[in-house]
């Protein structure tokens, strides 16, 4: 099994990137609440629950860390889904099927198995996160897919 780690970091910033902007404008548009309420449930991982809202208001040290969290779990979720893509073929429709299912797998184990640790997550149980891991996910894999395949990785 080859892994093309700058392949799947690249993959993982696309793919995070996504999320963040698709999950920030849900939480905007259809929860109508305070953007800066998801990242800051982030930041709380490494910062401690003093930092969830209210107020949901920008912050930049509470932002940075929750950049920082957020975009280091991206690249480790890329890394472990290219070791479980392996080099196996498959076309990228089935690849992105597969990536969604992954992006699935993450907001369950996020969302349903991590609020031992971090119990507010489950504030952020809902369809509009559901949707933003699946995208995620789809994103992670034909990201990962043509950078990879770029440099003959697949």
């Amino acid at each position: 099994m080859r892994i093309d780690l700058k392949a799947a970091a690249l993959a993982g910033i696309i793919a995070g990137t996504v999320f963040l902007m698709l999950e920030l404008l849900l939480v905007t548009l259809v929860d109508g609440m305070s953007p800066w309420g998801p990242p800051r449930m982030m930041a709380a991982i490494v910062m401690g629950k003093g930092v969830l809202p209210p107020p949901a208001s920008f912050d930049l040290p509470i932002m940075a860390a929750a950049m920082m969290v957020h975009f280091v779990l991206a690249i480790v979720l890329a890394i472990v889904f290219a070791a479980l893509l392996g080099q196996r073929a498959m076309s990228d429709f089935v690849s992105v099927a597969v990536g969604a299912l992954f992006g699935a797998v993450v907001y369950f184990v996020m969302f349903y198995g991590m609020t031992a640790l971090f119990p507010w997550f489950a504030m952020a149980r809902n369809l509009n996160s559901l949707i933003a891991h699946l995208v995620f996910g789809a994103v992670l894999a034909l990201a990962y897919r043509r950078f990879a395949a770029a440099v003959g990785a697949l």
